[in-house]
């Protein structure tokens, strides 16, 4: 799906939403679906700022439940069944297994009240006691002195980028309109906004748009909009910082999660896309919001709680295939831990804007539908319809099929299938991506950069050593025959890739 041109550009919409991150692209398919003409704008790639370095969980989460968050707990492990229901492939069920160990809190006791109310929340059954022999069959490597058991409990993950695409790209299918690389700044009349002024930050070009209503869901970015009014809450830019081990060097079969010995702090490492993730930090963020990585003292900070726990393994930081950290846009509270501060979103408006920041990954839905009914005040057409499945239900699919399903959507995948040379479906070596992967998204998933298509639309620059630069060559060639690319043009890309990997997601040589 080529990249629309701003000239090709209806002069109004109902909605305008900036913002490509996944609020952003909830509420375009929330929006779409109310019959509204909606047009989504990102200034840079689709969810190239936080919501392609999160966890990537989808999760209720247990630290929400011990700070009393009741209601953002159970709308986490509500939309976390409904997309485990909806999105299988895509949104997988996940094991966690929590070590516990004598005279260390929190002990047994806390730990079954706590997963039972965490389990009555989500109207199941899945956590359990398992025995130190049990566990140590299950995951061999965990630290032995003093080890009790674990508790058992069900999160799941997913791949953070792919759920925003899946979204986006769905929506488009349905008759929205999303750009990227697109810059926004509001217009305002008579102290109301009635559109906006677009700059396409590739090809140079403006553009102004009349919106009934503009949307601004920049999450960390929220309140650098341009011309936005005042009334923005202030934000607490927290970084959350990740390693990517090999699965060779981290050998984990499901989700482990315990507490960092130093603060206390819950950290986790669990399997993903074929390598294992580690993390994570929970620091002020001071730095500028567009080029967040892994600073040396966290790095030792993870180190020290990865050998707590794993301390056969001697695993070191110069282990890992990659980095990334990525900068959670939460509502400063004026908590002195910023592992304190609310996960709940924020919602203000002024006279044609609504703007939106904060929340989870796992509510977006419940956000989305949160900022349409504020939106339906100024416009009454973007009332929300009654709740409905977002992602067909892919189910019956065999385990190959139902992860491409997952990942593309039926449509999507099933073209794919159709139109690949069997070559290229087999995997690059590795990983768990095939070729044609990466041919569909050059072809049809709005590419413009190597980094688009190695770190969002693939993961492989985070799960293959030097940022996947072994298979740069193979690349190459399906760049130059889906996207145009020729050898110089090719050698700026591969330059600026590699140098952009090398900021952002090299491991530390310590």
């Amino acid at each position: 799906m080529s990249r629309t041109d701003l000239v090709a550009l209806a002069d109004r919409y109902d909605a305008v939403i900036v913002g490509g991150g996944i609020t952003g692209a909830g509420i375009l398919r929330e929006a779409v679906r109310t019959g509204a003409r909606v047009l989504l704008v990102e200034q840079g790639d689709f969810a190239s700022g936080t919501s392609s370095w999160s966890s990537k969980l989808v999760h209720g989460g247990l630290r929400y439940l011990k700070n009393g968050q009741w209601r953002l707990t159970l709308e986490s492990v509500r939309e976390r069944q409904r997309l485990l229901d909806e999105a299988p492939g895509l949104v997988e069920p996940l094991t966690f297994l929590m070590p516990l160990y004598e005279g260390v809190k929190p002990g047994r006791a806390t730990m079954r009240l706590g997963l039972w109310l965490y389990d009555r929340m989500a109207g199941q059954s899945a956590s359990r006691w398992l025995a130190r022999d049990e566990l140590l069959q299950r995951e061999p490597d965990v630290r032995q002195s003093g080890l009790l058991g674990a508790m058992q409990y069900l999160d799941a993950r997913t791949d953070d980028a792919r759920l925003v695409l899946r979204l986006m790209l769905e929506s488009v299918a349905a008759g929205g309109v999303a750009l990227n690389y697109v810059q926004a700044t509001l217009r305002s009349e008579g102290g109301r906004v009635v559109g906006v002024t677009l700059q396409d930050r590739l090809a140079g070009q403006t553009r102004e748009i009349a919106a009934g209503v503009v949307i601004n869901a920049g999450g960390a970015w929220a309140g650098d909009l341009p011309g936005a009014p005042a009334g923005a809450p202030r934000l607490r830019p927290l970084r959350g910082s990740h390693f990517v081990f090999p699965a060779q060097r981290l050998p984990l079969k499901q989700a482990v999660s315990w507490l960092h010995p130093r603060d206390r702090r819950p950290i986790f490492a669990y399997p993903w896309e074929g390598a294992v993730v580690y993390g994570t930090t929970d620091l002020d963020h001071g730095e500028t919001l567009d080029a967040p990585q892994m600073i040396a003292g966290e790095a030792e900070y993870l180190i020290e709680g990865l050998t707590h726990q794993f301390p056969q393994l001697g695993l070191k930081a110069r282990d890992a295939v990659s980095t990334y950290a990525g900068v959670r846009p939460v509502v400063d509270g004026g908590k002195d831990d910023p592992s304190a501060e609310s996960r709940e979103s924020a919602m203000w408006s002024a006279p044609g804007l609504v703007s939106i920041t904060g929340g989870k990954l796992t509510t977006f839905r419940v956000t989305a539908r949160q900022v349409l009914r504020e939106a339906a005040r100024q416009l009454p057409m973007l009332a929300p319809l009654a709740e409905q499945a977002v992602f067909a239900d892919a189910a019956a699919l065999n385990p190959a099929q139902q992860r491409l399903f997952g990942r593309l959507g039926a449509d999507a995948a099933s073209q794919l299938l159709a139109g690949s040379a069997t070559s290229e479906l087999a995997l690059i070596p590795g990983s768990p991506y095939a070729w044609a992967e990466l041919r569909w998204a050059a072809r049809r998933e709005r590419v413009c950069h190597l980094d688009d298509l190695l770190m969002r639309r693939t993961r492989l620059g985070l799960v293959l050593p030097g940022g996947a630069r072994d298979i740069l060559p193979q690349v190459q060639a399906i760049c130059a025959e889906e996207l145009g690319w020729d050898e110089a043009h090719w050698r700026f890309e591969s330059a600026r890739y590699l140098d952009h990997w090398q900021r952002r997601h090299a491991p530390p040589v310590a």
